[in-house]
């Protein structure tokens, strides 16, 4: 039997994907095998030395102590692409709120409340305030090629736009989902320099964070429009409000809310709405829950940001068992584990090993049921940070 912790309220239908005969599922739990969470911070949170993983139902980890977590060699999974048709049509909204101010329109039509039958003469009269531009014909600059910017660029593509995109880690597997009418820039500077419109969809780092700022916007076209729905680190505020003030950015929507921005009217600030729909919060569920269970019952990993994605293909052999070893990505590890597994006299019928920075995660296949002694000898080898059996 598994034990599962949930940390916030998780999706019906993500959690109705576990096996009633073999799970656990609930808020308060003793040693679970597995968390699986949402916005929940975790970073002081005491957790039990008997979690194997922790699956975030949604993109971000920010709220999950990663390199903690990996030290100790747990797995934690995300959801990529669980949720990026929910974020794809609320930055296409953006795009459109930063062109057309409905917004403000609908405000000022509110006000006309108590006019009576002026109002239909009124509306007509204003109507002229609230002129904006076109999407169609524009050019739009997609900085991240990933499951949502991708999606982004090809929405764009069949409103008519003209789209460029910058990713210099592009995964094969976006490439061939993109438009073949989206162009590509080699350069973050030839995105500035050519797009009326800019949306952002990479991760924050120490590399791409405040990458919106005073001297990235100098290098764009006056009036660019500016969408942000990634993080909202990744635009420097007072920068980008002094572009607004000088008239070189025309306009800002943002998924962030801060202080400084609530201030202007050319900045339409949103409550990281981009995931908050129904429908997204099932598609990271189910697939954080798939994800747990088959770390869980085969050792397979995929979408973790602390370990290699790695898997076998065959089945745990009858009667035998799968190893799931994680540890330091240095030499002479896998010599080290064949030469515990042959003094156990134990057959290896199919392993793989990846690696991921400094870390690395083996599978291995044996014959057998591994002894207690021969898994206390893979512990105790120099650089093994974890070793799970799964038996046959």
């Amino acid at each position: 039997m598994y034990k599962i912790q949930t940390l916030n309220k998780i999706s019906a239908i993500g959690l109705n994907n576990f096996p009633r005969d073999n799970y656990e599922v609930a808020t308060d739990i003793n040693n679970p095998d597995a968390i699986l969470v949402r916005s929940a911070d975790m970073h002081e949170m005491q957790i039990p030395e008997s979690v194997k993983a922790v699956a975030r139902a949604g993109a971000g980890t920010n709220n999950i102590p990663c390199d903690k977590l990996a030290e100790k060699g747990v797995v934690v999974f995300n959801t990529p692409g669980a949720n990026a048709n929910a974020v794809k049509e609320l930055v296409i909204l953006g795009l459109l709120l930063s062109s057309r101010p409905a917004l403000a329109a609908n405000k000022w039509v509110a006000g006309l409340a108590g006019k009576g039958d002026e109002i239909p003469a009124l509306a007509e009269k204003g109507k002229s305030q609230f002129v904006g531009p076109e999407l169609k014909g524009k050019t739009l600059g997609v900085i991240g090629l990933g499951a949502i910017g991708a999606q982004v660029a090809n929405t764009a593509i069949e409103l008519g736009m003209n789209v460029i995109g910058y990713d210099p880690f592009i995964s094969i597997k976006a490439a061939w989902n993109l438009n073949r009418d989206v162009k590509y820039s080699e350069t973050l500077e030839g995105i500035f320099a050519k797009a009326d419109y800019i949306t952002i969809h990479v991760p924050q780092t120490n590399d791409t964070k405040g990458m919106i700022n005073a001297t990235s916007i100098k290098t764009m076209k006056d009036g660019v429009r500016i969408v942000n729905f990634a993080r909202g680190g990744l635009v420097n505020n007072a920068d980008i409000l002094a572009a607004i003030e000088n008239g070189k950015v025309a306009s800002l929507v943002t998924d962030f809310a801060d202080e400084s921005l609530l201030k202007c009217d050319k900045v339409i600030c949103l409550p990281h709405l981009g995931a908050s729909t129904p429908e997204a919060e099932d598609n990271c569920a189910v697939m954080a829950v798939k994800e747990l269970i088959d770390y869980l019952e085969t050792g397979a990993i995929a979408n973790s940001v602390n370990f290699p994605k790695t898997y076998l293909d065959a089945k745990i052999p009858t009667n035998g068992t799968r190893l799931c070893i994680a540890h330091k990505n240095v030499p002479n590890m896998i010599a080290q584990f064949t030469t515990v597994l042959g003094s156990a006299k134990l057959n290896i019928e199919g392993m793989v090993d990846q690696n991921k920075n400094d870390l690395a995660y083996a599978l291995i296949d044996v014959d057998g049921k591994i002894s207690d002694e021969a898994l206390a000898a893979l512990a105790e080898i120099d650089g093994v940070i974890k070793v799970r059996p799964i038996f046959g």
